[in-house]
């Protein structure tokens, strides 16, 4: 009763943060918009002109964006974090991210666009690509079943490195009228998708929660060790294919639409952990929202910091996770957990 008060108690504090967020949004942008133009757009009075483009085309698109991105990449942190019992798990640090936009280059590669049909083959791409990163970085690090973190770190800066040339190497392929897109594009970008792409980003975000969630319980009972959880009825190592498997496919969906945007999956759980605790049950949840919320407010700032120029979203979370990372790995080894 008590763990069902606080999450009923979390999502409500969240879920109003969002809705805050997210009304705050529709009025902020370069676009000289007035919020009486805003209401009478959403009221339905107004469904012509340059407020109702800005209004329905660019800024509520945008919006639903950030908070699938954010939710899903906060969900795949804490999933990344119960699955290897490590704090500092994060899908970019551990190289899964530059896995998967390896994919997403490949894609475009070869001729993938912005279709609905192209939107499938890209997020294909990407779940290849993130599958591949992470079982390089596990297949390395791990020693006797074990993940020791300074391994598991530099495994995943290794692999990401490996990844980020590959890219390199294949965006010397591409065309050039194509280059300055892919460029904006692995910065992270939330710019606008259509609502087919929408739904089918919205489709697989809710199959990688459902991996993670629904094994919730059991993630805690890992975190007790793999010999304990096997005493108490868990398959461990199914349990593992599972949460691998979930954490990968919501990485690489954000991948697929958004871009690579870092640190998001290692700020939000861990601060939500320190109000939470480390329950999984209630981490999982509360991260769908509380990511949605953070990274809503990150492409906010990216595009009115410089208006009328935009920065990509991935340089205001690097701009957070870089320092916050710094702070956890100095705690990390002094002992403090």
């Amino acid at each position: 009763m008590m763990a069902a008060r606080r999450l009923t108690l979390a999502l409500t504090t969240l879920g109003g943060l969002l809705l805050l967020t997210a009304a705050a949004a529709l009025f902020v942008g370069s676009a000289p918009v007035s919020p009486r133009a805003v209401l009478s757009v959403l009221g339905g009075e107004k469904r012509e002109g340059i407020e109702a483009v800005v209004v329905l085309s660019l800024r509520l698109p945008r919006i639903a964006v950030a908070l699938l991105a954010g939710g899903t990449l906060a969900v795949a942190g804490v999933a990344f974090q119960a699955l290897t019992r490590n704090p500092l798990a994060d899908p970019a640090i551990l190289g899964v991210a530059s896995g998967a936009a390896f994919g997403v280059v490949v894609g475009q590669l070869f001729g993938l666009g912005s279709d609905l049909v192209a939107a499938v083959g890209l997020s294909a791409f990407a779940f290849a690509g993130a599958m591949v990163a992470a079982g390089a970085v596990y297949a390395i690090a791990a020693t006797d079943g074990r993940l020791p973190i300074q391994t598991l770190l530099l495994t995943g800066v290794i692999v990401g490195l490996f990844f980020s040339a590959a890219i390199t190497v294949v965006i010397s392929l591409l065309d050039f009228n194509r280059l300055g897109g892919v460029i904006h594009w692995l910065l992270g970008n939330l710019a606008p998708v259509s609502a087919g792409s929408l739904a089918v980003f919205a489709a697989l975000a809710a199959l990688g929660v459902w991996l993670v969630l629904g094994r919730a319980r059991e993630l805690n009972l890992l975190a007790l060790g793999e010999e304990s959880a096997l005493q108490l009825g868990v398959d461990a190592e199914r349990l593992k294919r599972r949460i691998f498997l979930g954490a990968s496919l919501l990485t690489s969906s954000v991948v697929a639409f958004a871009g690579p945007i870092g640190f998001v999956g290692l700020i939000v759980p861990h601060l939500l952990r320190g109000l939470l605790g480390p329950d999984n049950r209630l981490l999982v949840p509360a991260a769908l929202l509380g990511g949605g919320v953070f990274l809503l407010l990150a492409d906010t700032l990216a595009r009115t910091i410089v208006a009328p120029a935009e920065l990509s979203v991935g340089v205001i979370t690097a701009f957070c996770g870089a320092p916050f990372f710094v702070y956890l790995l100095r705690m990390r080894y002094r002992g403090v957990p």
